[in-house]
């Protein structure tokens, strides 16, 4: 597994394969709520062995990132431009090589918002289980304690009701998320809220995109209302879109058992786009 780099913009960077020859394009990853840039090692190593290269941001307030409180960020606009950041640095470093964007759950809520918003920064985007309307069932005391100190205590974290498997049925995987202390089940005021209200831009921003865009939808979905997603997608303009489900696999594709499936599904994509 690659280590973590970057100054500013914490990142990991998996290398095509064979190791020194230029890839074939590149994809920039963006991991969801509570999870970090490690869980990408399945998918980058897939790429990685059919030529691309692929480099995952480490969020704020996630993962191995030094900000605290855990949990929070102050403005999903701070997100946002890392991962613009992150796909300069991807384009400098792979020089007339397609970037392509790819976000799982919240991080492909941040993917389409920002593709819409700056058309030119990415060649198309991968958008797994994307996370267009809240599937999780807080508990009512949770949304007391929003209404309550969100003006007074944004930075107060609260605990996110999901585990390891309502993410993904590999059972041996699950362990893994269970004993990895950079798996996160919490987040702030000021993150949940700012998530609720991204959400609502989703359907305004989406007669604004341009890019080719991939929809990976799970059949069993506890985290996220994958129905959101499919009306979104139906309402999109677009001629280049595709959108493909998986009935049995739950909301984390990437880590879910069937995940070979999904990856070729989106190595396929890319390929018919370089």
């Amino acid at each position: 597994m690659p280590e973590l780099v970057g100054t500013d913009v914490l990142y990991r960077k998996w290398d095509a394969s064979p190791a020194g020859a230029a890839p074939r394009a590149v994809f920039v990853l963006v991991h969801g709520l509570g999870a970090h840039s490690a869980r990408w090692g399945f998918l980058a190593e897939a790429l990685a062995g059919r030529g691309f290269t692929s480099y995952g941001v480490e969020l704020r307030g996630y993962g191995q990132s030094p900000e605290r409180p855990r949990g929070h960020v102050d403005s999903l606009r701070v997100w946002e431009r890392d991962i613009l950041a992150l796909g300069e640095v991807a384009a400098r470093e792979n020089p007339g090589r397609k970037v392509f964007l790819l976000g799982e759950s919240i991080g492909s809520l941040l993917a389409f918002n920002l593709v819409c918003r700056f058309p030119d920064a990415f060649a198309g985007q991968v958008l797994i289980s994307p996370d267009f309307k809240n599937g999780l069932k807080f508990p009512p005391s949770s949304y007391l304690t929003l209404a309550g100190l969100l003006l007074f205590r944004p930075k107060k974290t609260i605990d996110v009701p999901y585990n390891s498997a309502m993410c993904t049925r590999d059972t041996a995987y699950q362990a893994v998320m269970d004993a990895n202390p950079a798996e996160l089940r919490v987040a702030s005021l000021k993150c949940l809220v700012s998530i609720l209200a991204e959400q609502t831009r989703s359907p305004r921003l989406a007669g604004k995109l341009r890019v080719p865009s991939l929809f990976l939808i799970a059949g069993t979905d506890f985290l996220v209302d994958e129905r959101a997603s499919r009306k979104l997608f139906g309402k999109l303009a677009l001629d280049d879109k595709a959108i493909v489900e998986y009935p049995d696999m739950h909301h984390a594709l990437s880590i879910d058992l069937g995940r070979e499936k999904v990856f070729r599904d989106i190595i396929a994509w890319a390929e018919q786009r370089i």
